[in-house]
């Protein structure tokens, strides 16, 4: 009896451990070296971004919650921006690029608009299969945080701001 108490206990420390681990994001990595086609047909690399605190925005016209996040998102952008802070909307290779550049034009979005035609930019950056699905990346290049659903607003927003106070 003994011997199952200490294993259930070394079973939800273990869960734990990990929960803890996968809450903090303690397994930082460097953000994939990616190369973005922008709407205008411009490209921006994931290297031209260093230095700046950065969201990078997986997203689809069709996905409801990745188009009701994207005023907090424009919000976002537009509150830090001057401070070192850009904002990258990848859209998914399946969503239609005519869909793409009409939402981006008639909701004015102030960000980098980019297409993943092909799916590498998504698979580069952890095969992301759910919209929205959002990454921080730090000053250095590394990526900070990572959400899956709508991000919590106001707590990315205070992680932005200690990231843009770091130097």
């Amino acid at each position: 009896m003994a011997i199952r108490r200490w294993m259930a206990g070394v079973v939800v420390a273990a869960f734990a451990a990990a929960g803890a681990w996968v809450y903090l994001d303690a397994g930082r990595r460097a953000a994939p070296a990616s190369t973005f086609v922008l709407l205008d047909g411009s490209s921006q690399s994931s290297a031209d971004l260093r230095g700046k605190v950065l969201l990078v925005n997986f997203w689809a016209t069709s996905c409801a919650t990745c188009v009701a996040e994207m005023p907090e998102i424009v919000a976002l952008y537009e509150k830090y921006r001057h401070q070192g802070f850009d904002t990258l909307a990848v859209a998914m290779h399946y969503d239609p690029p005519s869909y793409v550049v009409n939402f981006a034009q008639t909701r004015k979005l102030p960000f980098k608009v980019a297409i993943d035609n092909t799916g590498q930019l998504a698979r580069d950056w952890g095969d992301v299969r759910i919209t929205p699905s959002t990454f921080l990346v730090d000053k250095r290049g590394e990526i900070v945080k990572t959400f899956v659903g709508a991000p919590d607003f106001p707590a990315l927003q205070q992680l932005v701001e200690k990231l843009l106070a770091q130097t």
